[in-house]
């Protein structure tokens, strides 16, 4: 039996596509890229210290070194991306997470609603951030979502119609790498087509392809087709859109970083960890943090530096609140607790941590050819020539990141959970769940067999209603710190899983299927589907995630008194000065979408902010 992990029967071929190590393509030699602080410039005066190049960090890096003068220094705890093979080829993204060199390799606590499973929690650990070894999938997210965000900070300039043009401003569509007519498969009006983010649709055909495209002809009421799903009306059944092009993952480092590295007025600090923020000093009552304390390792050297005009924390919805916390910004009584002395009394900070729960429910194929993970990991030979394929023109399924759409659905409005529980999404518009089809098994508790051929129906909960908390284990900044996401802990996200889970099985007995599918399979054969009982235990024994962290230092209405948020709808932190963040932890809740298309949207509106010295407050 072979490693459970996504995409696990990838691994079989996981040292003939790194050839050994980790393989580097070539690339060019850059005058701004530091891997050891010492030799960052001497007396050197930044305006700006950037922490983690995720696609937040890396827009403003790029964005905010476009004013003549203006010097910007970027700090990412792990290594930098370019070149590196299994970070370039989509569908080896199964190579970087868990337990590898760009991942920091958390897991949470034992889950109460999951069996008390410990959970792998990927974050992305090298130049790109988590963009560097995600999945790819752009979604914007629905109208609704957007003009929630705009009411519950009370700032217009969050909503749909404001943030649209931030989405063509960031965008570049790209024709697919094959070169197939695209026609039907994405709307190019509603895309910008300049911006510096590559947008394609996949360049080469899975097998399931002709048959998700003909449930939404035989199925249109439950499954409609939607062209392109990025036009703020999400619901139905589309072409995956991916930060892909010419064959390659596009990362915000791609993307924002690299083109730019060479620049005069960018430095970029890799392989160094952000230990502490420094307060420099008070202004009007209220605590200023310009600095910055960063070392290599808990053995290493520290080193600190101080921004003349502002920190701003890109190090996601994990590592920012933890820094945060480690700086004296939290909760008093959690901080003293670690021996830490508290600054501010922010209680908001490490709260409210929600993320997608995922659930892999197997189906079995008829035909070997069929299954393309299975193919792969039993294969050598052929893994190889397709890996060679991609080195050599960069074609082939490996262009791919491993499924080719996407499907966003509403539980129907009569559903008996809407009795005692409010509808949690943001409007009529937004998806409660989402279904990604991959061809293989893909399991996180369950080893793919040795034999049999399989296709994978993942259901995940976009409007998930249960809250937990990152926290710190320790006041050692090396420590990992105390990641519980609180998987399934409500009466929705159980309805809500068994509806997807039941809409899925749905979508599978389509008569499309016929001849293709040989029905549930492998450990979900056994599920009765019928039964909510059965659904809940199954649920609660596979479920993970896809790693989807948000919201652990919430953005407020301007002058909240409350103790539910931590940043400013300007991304200022309350009751600081000089400290902004810029990341997944700012939203006020997750988006019913795959949230890296509003974090670099926010991130371009916030870059205007800025750089035109407007506040939102």
């Amino acid at each position: 039996m072979r490693s459970t992990s996504r995409f696990s029967s990838l691994r079989a071929f996981a040292t003939l596509a790194l050839l050994g190590a980790v393989a580097t393509l070539p690339q060019a030699a850059r005058g701004a890229l530091y891997t050891d602080p010492a030799t960052l410039p001497a007396n050197k005066a930044y305006d700006y210290i950037i922490v983690g190049a995720s696609p937040g960090g890396s827009v403003l890096a790029k964005r905010l070194t476009e004013v003549a003068g203006t010097n910007v220094l970027l700090i990412e705890a792990g290594p930098n991306d370019a070149g590196v093979l299994p970070i370039e080829v989509p569908l080896l993204s199964s190579q970087l997470q868990p337990n590898q060199l760009w991942d920091w390799n958390y897991t949470t606590v034992p889950q109460s609603s999951l069996d008390q499973r410990v959970i792998q929690y990927p974050r992305g650990r090298v130049l790109g951030g988590s963009s560097s070894i995600n999945f790819m999938i752009y979604t914007r997210g629905s109208e609704d979502d957007f003009n929630q965000y705009a009411e519950v900070t009370g700032d217009s300039g969050y909503s749909w119609s404001s943030i649209e043009p931030y989405f063509k401003k960031l965008e570049r569509l790209v024709p697919p790498v094959d070169g197939h007519n695209t026609q039907g498969e994405v709307d190019p009006s509603i895309h910008g087509t300049s911006g510096p983010l590559n947008i394609s649709v996949p360049g080469a055909s899975l097998p399931p392809d002709p048959h998700v495209v003909q449930v939404t002809q035989e199925l249109p009421n439950e499954f409609p087709f939607n062209v392109d799903m990025n036009n703020g009306k999400p619901i139905g059944v589309g072409w995956l859109q991916g930060t892909l092009g010419g064959g390659a993952r596009v990362s915000s480092s791609v993307a924002y970083v690299q083109p730019v590295i060479d620049g005069d007025n960018l430095d970029v600090l890799v392989d160094t960890t952000v230990t502490k923020l420094i307060k420099t000093g008070t202004q009007n009552g209220q605590p200023v943090f310009r600095g910055v304390q960063f070392a290599q390792s808990s053995t290493a050297p520290l080193f600190a530096l101080n921004a003349t005009k502002e920190v701003i924390l890109a190090a996601g919805a994990v590592n920012t609140p933890q820094l945060l916390m480690l700086s004296g910004l939290g909760p008093a009584s959690a901080l003293s607790a670690q021996g830490i002395t508290p600054i501010l009394d922010i209680p908001a900070v490490g709260q409210n941590l929600v993320d997608h729960p995922m659930l892999t429910n197997q189906f079995g194929v008829a035909t070997a050819d069929d299954d393309l993970i299975e193919n792969l990991s039993r294969n050598a030979t052929f893994a190889g020539d397709l890996v060679g394929e991609w080195i050599a023109e960069r074609m082939g399924v490996m262009v791919t990141p491993g499924q080719n759409h996407v499907t966003w659905l509403r539980m129907p409005a009569n559903d008996s959970i809407f009795k005692t529980v409010q509808d949690p999404s943001a409007g009529p518009l937004s998806p409660h769940f989402e279904f990604l089809v991959v061809p293989g098994f893909l399991s996180y508790t369950q080893a793919a067999p040795d034999t049999g051929f399989f296709m994978t129906i993942l259901t995940i909960i976009v409007t998930p209603t249960s809250r937990g908390s990152v926290t710190l284990s320790s006041s050692d900044p090396f420590a990992p710190p105390t990641i519980d996401p609180n998987f399934l802990s409500t009466a929705f996200d159980l309805a809500a899983m068994r509806a997807a889970v039941r809409s899925a099985v749905r979508f599978a007995s389509a008569p499309t299927w016929t001849g293709f599918l040989t029905g549930p399979a492998a450990p979900f054969a056994g599920v009765d589907v019928t039964d909510d009982d059965a659904l809940d235990a199954w649920a609660r024994a596979q479920t993970s995630t896809i790693w989807h962290p948000t919201g652990t230092a919430r953005m407020g209405k301007c002058g909240d008194s409350s103790a539910n948020s931590v940043v400013n709808p300007d991304m200022t932190v309350r009751g600081v000065v000089g400290l902004r963040v810029m990341d997944a932890s700012v939203l006020p809740f997750i988006p019913a979408a795959h949230p890296q298309a509003a974090i670099y949207a926010f991130a371009e509106r916030l870059a205007d902010l800025i750089k035109s010295g407007k506040s939102s407050c």
